[in-house]
């Protein structure tokens, strides 16, 4: 019994540490941390970090490998998408087509010196973070933003789901009942995939959790959607910003664990040469790790341009920083190999719940990152701790 505890203790303990962290801060700031808008503001001053970190994740996995470029090119790819639509006066679809191009070709680019020359990433992306920031600073011509971006694009990537099933007002707050039944439906999917998952490998043969486990964890889960929910529909319903995120985060989990693609990466990670040795086209995989960050890159370009609304000289400051700080928190493996798209989401929701709190608590910022500093490296030291214990047994 103790060693199952112990077990679900390790396997959990970014997920128990996220739990006492919101408690804590609950705590310091009376109730505060609680409220529907925080639960609003946790998402729309975060959604950037589960984008880019997804991206992040997938570089992670094929050896430990990041892109220090993704927060200068949120800055420049923002500044030409801006200039699109607000210099050139394009529609809001021109813009994003023209940004998403530029995305496609810098991710190309990146990927093949990468793959194909044999540049060290840290190296080429390093390049980049100098680069794009100083090319986007300069097309601004010496104005410190472009804006007013369109109305339509901000409410597209920042704006909330209107209600539309006409919720009650109870006690002066309208409630957003088209968040609540989001909230059901989402829990009965997650509970369906939960036992259907259990049930196929039963009749496969695999070893699968215990039935208690898995009605433990639906309960939970499910909790955790509700109360978001809830708090949502306090808050004037659903921000776009997290459907945003849903849609990417669940792609990329069925891509990380459904698919044949997918697998290549983690096994790149693991053994890079025997992958190759196996028949793998390594070289694509790497090429296809940086495109698809560029991508989602510029995804993280519109949910912050649309927060701000406005592109400026600062958009995408330390990004590459809280993207790589919420993988490495989330379990995912510095050296490559090992890493789950759930664990990235609770070691970004951990970070963007520390960033939130102790601006709550009115702390300094650089004491912040003070703080953010040690929690990424406490992260690594359990990982290398932890990988040490499992060798020696």
């Amino acid at each position: 019994m103790k060693d199952k505890i112990l077990k679900i203790v390790k396997e959990n303990t970014m997920l128990i540490v996220l739990v006492l962290v919101v408690l804590f801060f609950n705590a310091t700031t009376h109730g505060t941390m609680l409220m529907p808008s925080q639960f609003n503001a946790l998402i729309t001053q975060n959604a950037y970090v589960y984008v880019l970190a997804t991206g992040m994740l997938m570089c992670m996995l094929t050896g430990g490998n990041i892109d220090l470029s993704c927060g200068s090119f949120v800055c420049l790819v923002g500044v030409i998408g801006a200039k699109v639509m607000v210099n050139a006066g394009a529609s809001t679809p021109v813009g994003i087509l023209v940004m998403l191009l530029v995305g496609v070709i810098y991710g190309a680019i990146l990927g093949y010196v990468i793959a194909y020359i044999n540049i060290p990433p840290w190296i080429a992306t390093l390049a980049g973070f100098l680069a794009l920031r100083g090319w986007g600073v300069a097309l601004l011509d010496g104005n410190s933003n472009i804006s007013p971006l369109p109305a339509d694009f901000c409410g597209l990537f920042s704006g909330k789901m209107n209600d539309l099933f006409g919720g009650p007002r109870i006690g002066g707050v309208q409630y957003n009942m088209t968040s609540i039944v989001i909230a059901l439906v989402a829990s009965v999917i997650v509970v369906f995939l939960l036992f259907r998952e259990r049930a196929t490998k039963l009749k496969k043969g695999y070893e699968a959790d215990s039935l208690a486990k898995v009605i433990v964890k639906s309960v939970l889960i499910c909790f955790v959607i509700m109360l978001f929910g809830y708090k949502f529909a306090l808050a004037g319903g659903v921000p776009f910003s997290l459907i945003w995120v849903a849609v990417i985060v669940l792609i990329y989990n069925f891509i990380t664990s459904k698919t044949d693609i997918g697998r290549y990466f983690y096994t790149i990670g693991g053994n890079a040469e025997a992958t190759r040795l196996s028949g793998i086209d390594t070289k694509r995989i790497m090429f296809i790790a940086y495109l698809n960050m560029a991508v989602l890159t510029v995804v993280s370009a519109f949910l912050t341009m649309a927060r701000f609304q406005a592109a400026n000289s600062t958009a995408g400051t330390n990004y590459e920083m809280d993207a790589i700080s919420a993988c490495v928190v989330g379990g995912v493996s510095a050296y490559g190999g090992s890493g789950t798209v759930f664990g990235m989401i609770v070691g970004a929701t951990l970070i963007g719940v520390i960033n939130l709190g102790m601006s709550l608590m009115g702390i300094d910022a650089n004491w912040q990152k003070v703080v953010k500093g040690v929690v990424l490296l406490g992260a690594v030291v359990f990982e290398i701790l932890n990988n040490k214990k499992t060798a020696t047994k």
